[in-house]
């Protein structure tokens, strides 16, 4: 059994890639990062998502990224955008962008890959229905493959860790379907940009989720302020 790292923010997409993961026979050790976001549901939703699985050796890094003042999901000061509809999100990178977030996080992982181990990393990236960041793109994830050959002791020992993101070519509501193929639990997942009692339902990912959920023929089991 190959041992891996999967990147579990606690949303919809990282729980539905974690479930895919261990549906694929691999020993899974997930990863969530407290970077400073402007709230902690995520944060309580991967460690409810890591219990459901009983994944006890779950990691969680504190990593303090306040100074990237430019993104709403770090900066209080920076308005997360609201929308009446997922169409209305355009292909500009949006304010919610948190610089470099996936270079980082991604190297944290390989990091914790070659001290635990592991072969791979798993991340819940989607170039089709997000918000344009350009962290989630295929040459991203190519080039960033590169990196990892020529830039960790693996790498260059001819072991290179292999990213894999096996949502990236999937619509929302692919994902859904998946999710609900692999009985994943959606239920204990958080999305919204915003920290409140309920999910806000007018931010993108709001937006994107639910979208993704009413195409798929499902009900989206989390509250929401407003169903679009």
């Amino acid at each position: 059994m190959q041992r891996a790292v999967v990147l579990l923010s606690g949303g919809l997409d990282s729980t539905v890639t974690l479930a895919h993961a261990i549906s694929q026979g691999h020993l899974v050790m997930p990863l969530t990062i407290r970077y400073g976001q402007r709230h902690e549901r995520e944060l309580c939703s991967a460690k409810e998502v890591a219990k459901f699985y009983d994944l006890k050796g779950h990691v969680v890094i504190d990593l303090d990224l306040k100074a990237f003042s430019t993104s709403a999901l770090i900066s209080r000061s920076v308005p997360v955008p609201e929308r009446t509809g997922a169409e209305e999100i355009g292909a500009d990178i949006p304010p919610t962008y948190v610089p470099a977030r996936n270079i980082i996080f991604l190297s944290i992982a390989a990091g914790l890959c070659e001290t635990l181990g592991a072969d791979r990393i798993f991340i819940g990236a989607n170039s089709l229905d997000y918000s344009g960041y350009p962290d989630c793109r295929p040459e991203f994830f190519k080039a960033f493959q590169e990196v990892l050959e020529v830039g960790t002791k693996t790498g260059v020992e001819g072991r290179s860790i292999k990213v894999e993101a096996p949502i990236l070519f999937l619509t929302k509501a692919e994902i859904v379907k998946l999710g609900k193929r692999l009985g994943a639990p959606m239920h204990l997942t958080w999305s919204c940009y915003k920290g409140g009692a309920l999910a806000c339902g007018r931010c993108d990912s709001c937006l994107l989720r639910l979208k993704g959920f009413r195409e798929a023929g499902f009900e989206d089991e989390i509250a929401y302020e407003v169903r679009t």
